[in-house]
C-alpha cells in the first residue's frame, strides 16, 4: 500500500456511513419498516419561496456562477451579524463574519487557527464524532470532559484538565448527541475559565432555532473583548433545510477571521454562491416559517420524553433540539445492540459508543436516538419496538 497520513489512517471512519452499511441485506417488510433514528439532518427540500429565490439566481445572476469573496458574500455576513446581534444583544458586524462549507468546516477552520499538532483542546463527552475526527487528523489531542447524569459538563472538572498545551474548550449547545440544553450561567463560567487562561472557547449552535428556551441562550457578545476568547459557530443547514448547499458561519473577532480566511483560501476558495442565496432570502423571509419548524420539533421531543417515559428498563438522560441520549437496559455494549436493532425490531440507531472515548463504559451503555424526522405516531412505534427487543 501507498503510504497514508498515518494521523488520517488512525482517525475511525464516518459512524453515519458505518451505520448506513449495517442496512445491507436485511429486509424490512412493509407492516414494519424501518425507523431510522440515526441521523437527523432534514430530509425535505427548503420552501418554495427559499427555491425560487435561488432558481431565480441560478438562471438570472451570473455571479452565482462564478467565485466570490473568500469570507463569504457581504450581504449574508451583514445578515448573520445583524441577526446575532439582536439575538445576543451585542454590537457585531459583518466584519466578524465568515461564511463557510458548512458549519463543520466552520469548526475545522477554527481549530486550525487555534491548535497545531501536539497541542490540546478540551472536548466534554459525549462528544460530535466529527469534532473528534478532525482533531485526530490533525494530531490535536482530544482532552474528554465527561459529562454528570445531567449531561451537563462542569467548568471547574475543565480547569483540572488543563495544562500549557490546551488551545481551546468546545462546547455544543443545544448538544450533539445528548440534546442538553447548557444553561447561560454555565456557558458564561466556562468563558470566564477560557478567558481566564487565554484560551478559545468554541461554541458550536448549530442547533440553537431548536431550543426550548426563549431569550438569548448566553451573554457573551455582551462581555467585554468577546472577540478575544469566543469564536461561534453556527449551520443554516438545520434551519433552511440546506444541507445539500452547505452554508455554515463562523462569528469570532477579526484578528481571527484573517487566518480563518487562508484556510478557507485553500480547501474551498469561496463558498457556494447558490446557498448564501438561499441563507440571505431565508434571514428576511423565513421567521414564521422557523418558528413553525421548531414548534414541531418541540412536540417531537415531548412525544419522545413521554414515550420513553413509559419504556421499562430503559432511562432517558436527556432529550433536545433533533436528539435524545438513552441509557439501554442491557449487559452487551451499545455497539452490538444497535447492529441487533436492526435485524431485529427493524431500527438504526447510533451507539454511544461512536460519541465516546474507547473503553468509556458510558459510550456502552447509552444510544444516541434522533428523532426529529419521526412524527408523533412514529415516536410510538418506536418505544414499542423498542420494548420488544429481546435480552
Amino acid at each position: 500500500m501507498k503510504p497514508i497520513n498515518p494521523a488520517l489512517a488512525a482517525t475511525f471512519a464516518p459512524p453515519v456511513m458505518e451505520a448506513r452499511r449495517w442496512l445491507q441485506g436485511v429486509d424490512f417488510p412493509p407492516d414494519r419498516p424501518l425507523i431510522n433514528v440515526s441521523q437527523a439532518a432534514p430530509v425535505d427540500a427548503p420552501p418554495l419561496g427559499l427555491r425560487q429565490a435561488i432558481a431565480e439566481a441560478a438562471l438570472n445572476r451570473p455571479e452565482a456562477h462564478l467565485y466570490g469573496p473568500v469570507l463569504g458574500n457581504g450581504d449574508l455576513r451583514d445578515a448573520v451579524a445583524a441577526r446575532f446581534g439582536a439575538a445576543y444583544g451585542g454590537s457585531l458586524t459583518g466584519g466578524n463574519v465568515a461564511i463557510t462549507q458548512g458549519c463543520n468546516q466552520a469548526f475545522c477552520a477554527a481549530m486550525t487557527t487555534l491548535a497545531g499538532a501536539g497541542d490540546q483542546v478540551i472536548v466534554p463527552t459525549p462528544w460530535y464524532f466529527n469534532h473528534k475526527m478532525w482533531l485526530d487528523m490533525s494530531g490535536v489531542q482530544t482532552v474528554p470532559l465527561p459529562c454528570g447524569d445531567a449531561m451537563l459538563p462542569d467548568p471547574e472538572k475543565a480547569r483540572a484538565l488543563i495544562t500549557p498545551r490546551t488551545r481551546a474548550i468546545v462546547l455544543v449547545t443545544p448538544n450533539n448527541p445528548s440534546g442538553a440544553e447548557y444553561p447561560a450561567e454555565l456557558v458564561g463560567r466556562f468563558f470566564d475559565l477560557a478567558q481566564s487562561h487565554g484560551l478559545a472557547l468554541v461554541v458550536d449552535e448549530t442547533y440553537r432555532d431548536f431550543d426550548s428556551r426563549t431569550g438569548a441562550p448566553h451573554d457573551l457578545f455582551q462581555r467585554p473583548d468577546w472577540d478575544r476568547t469566543l469564536i461561534q459557530l453556527y449551520s443554516f443547514s438545520k434551519a433552511y433545510r440546506l444541507t445539500g448547499h452547505r452554508v455554515g458561519a463562523l462569528v469570532a473577532g477579526q484578528d481571527r477571521l484573517a487566518e480563518v480566511e487562508k484556510f478557507l483560501d485553500t480547501v474551498a476558495i469561496s463558498p457556494a454562491q447558490l446557498g448564501q442565496v438561499g441563507a440571505v432570502w431565508g434571514l428576511a423571509n423565513l421567521d414564521d416559517w422557523l418558528a413553525g419548524e421548531r414548534a414541531e420539533i418541540l412536540a417531537r421531543r415531548h412525544a419522545t420524553e413521554t414515550a420513553l417515559a413509559d419504556l421499562t428498563g430503559w432511562t432517558l438522560k436527556s432529550a433536545g433540539a433533533y436528539f435524545a441520549w438513552v441509557e439501554h437496559p442491557f449487559a452487551e455494549s451499545s455497539a452490538d445492540l444497535a447492529r441487533r436493532m436492526v435485524s431485529e425490531i427493524g431500527v438504526l440507531a447510533l451507539p454511544g459508543t461512536m460519541f465516546t472515548p474507547d473503553g468509556d463504559p458510558t459510550g456502552a451503555r447509552h444510544l444516541r436516538l434522533a428523532f426529529a424526522n419521526v412524527d408523533a405516531d412514529g415516536i410510538a412505534q418506536l418505544a414499542g419496538r423498542l420494548a420488544q427487543l429481546g435480552a
